[in-house]
């Protein structure tokens, strides 16, 4: 395809690496040259200099020919507009904008022609707020979770688990595991990682001190498979929220109503805002780096303190100060990679990317055919995909044929299959794939998506 991404941010920049190495022809606007040829420097993309939203900018990226718009720059307005053109001077087919700001989010009618006729023209909005608020609160209802997410409109679900000393799977095989879960509660270990490294898991291996395990069950057998995996900590009671920016409110909105929070914003204007905003969640004026104010505030008597400020630096150093002075667990908003290598597991608990998490969202958008979502984990190194069995056994190379005959890429674990969009069934080799199935994968080399994408895509000639 013939992709448009304007702005070359964080999210910009690394949707072009993903998309670039995925055969499409991707051009990059920002206004920012050292970023365009930072990234000229290191990937194979065409760059334009210039204002994303004005027409002479577009038409020099290319968008007469173009297939597809993302407007990923920081301003909102910009992103719109710029959609907005695209489709009235240049019929960009499909247009994708990263809006920020609730004010636009929260009137579904300005982009759902459903709702209204005289709706924007852009095909998929994606909010990073409300994505990243998702995604804390899925963490927080399954405490002692490193990750939960979603396939099949929620009826499986991805989690991501740490192997403990002292837990019942410490020197058990996946066979032992999973034999001690009752019928109705059968998972499906798709990967492990120990020492940062991908093992591929076969009822024979061992779990270890340390691996990160990620297990594929139903939605509703999860909080009993973790309870018996002696994963699922004491429910959080007490949470403390550093940072009072969109995602820190949304999340304060979302956690009052179900647990005692606290919001903690630097801004005095801002916390009249958010006070206005909330019920019962309570609001204090200060800086998340303050430990002074952290201790004053009993912040060892804390279930969880999340730092999602704006910036890595003040949610690092307010989580560390935190799970110092005795919180009991730290989630953190970074985007920077480098940070994240170096403070995962010892002085954090939780890292998160709102970066990656955006990315993840777009992808699923992007990708052609067959994918319905897409996970990207292990900082980009792996994905967790949900694609779909199109065609029949004359055009297809998996319908009609057994799990275990097809020949899947290699680093590609099958996790189960969703049928006629009710049915689940955990993947065992002599399941039958079907037209229509939607089938849940985990790839832990990212670089074999397309191989799978390849084999999943019905052709003319079987």
């Amino acid at each position: 395809m013939n992709i448009i991404i304007l702005g070359a941010g964080q999210v910009g920049s690394a949707l072009a690496q993903f998309l670039a190495k995925e055969n499409n022809n991707i051009t990059i606007v920002d206004r920012d040259n050292d970023r365009l040829q930072k990234l000229q420097d290191h990937i194979d993309v065409r760059t334009v200099k210039g204002h994303a939203a004005y027409p002479s900018v577009l038409e020099e990226a290319g968008a007469e020919d173009a297939d597809m718009l993302i407007a990923v720059t920081p301003s909102d307005e910009v992103n719109l507009l710029a959609c907005q053109i695209a489709t009235i001077l240049f019929k960009v087919p499909n247009k994708i904008a990263r809006i920020r700001r609730s004010e636009y989010i929260t009137h579904p009618e300005l982009f759902d022609p459903e709702f209204s006729t005289d709706a924007m023209a852009i095909n998929t909005v994606i909010s990073p707020e409300m994505l990243v608020m998702r995604y804390i609160e899925q963490l927080i209802r399954y405490p002692g979770s490193l990750q939960v997410l979603d396939f099949a409109n929620g009826k499986l679900r991805l989690v991501a688990l740490k192997v403990r000393a002292d837990g019942p799977m410490i020197n058990q095989t996946i066979r032992d595991i999973t034999a001690k879960l009752s019928q109705n509660q059968e998972i499906r270990i798709v990967a492990i990682y120990r020492n940062n490294a991908a093992i591929a898991p076969d009822g024979d291996t061992l779990f270890a001190n340390g691996d990160e395990v990620f297990f594929l069950a139903q939605t509703d057998a999860i909080i009993s498979i973790m309870k018996k995996l002696n994963r699922l900590d004491a429910p959080y009671k007490k949470i403390f929220i550093a940072g009072g920016g969109n995602i820190g409110i949304r999340l304060a909105k979302a956690l009052e109503d179900d647990f005692h929070v606290k919001i903690l914003e630097h801004n005095l204007a801002r916390c009249r805002e958010i006070a206005e905003e909330l019920s019962h969640a309570i609001v204090l004026h200060g800086d998340t780096m303050d430990r002074d104010l952290l201790m004053e505030e009993n912040i060892d008597e804390v279930d969880l303190f999340i730092g999602v400020t704006n910036h890595d630096e003040a949610n690092i150093l307010s989580s560390m100060f935190a799970k110092q002075l005795g919180a009991r667990k730290v989630i953190t908003l970074v985007n920077n990679n480098d940070y994240v290598n170096l403070i995962q597991d010892d002085k954090i608990d939780i890292a998160i990317s709102a970066d990656q998490i955006t990315i993840s969202s777009l992808l699923a958008k992007i990708r052609q055919g067959s994918t319905a979502v897409v996970h990207t984990l292990r900082r980009g190194a792996a994905e967790a995909i949900e694609v779909i069995a199109h065609g029949s056994e004359n055009t297809s190379q998996i319908i009609g044929r057994e799990i275990g005959e097809i020949p899947w890429p290699a680093a590609t674990i099958v996790g189960a299959i969703v049928r006629d969009n009710d049915t689940v069934l955990m993947a065992h080799h002599d399941i039958v794939m079907e037209a229509g199935d939607h089938i849940v994968l985990f790839v832990t080399d990212r670089e074999q998506v397309l191989a799978v994408e390849k084999l999943i895509m019905p052709q003319k000639n079987k």
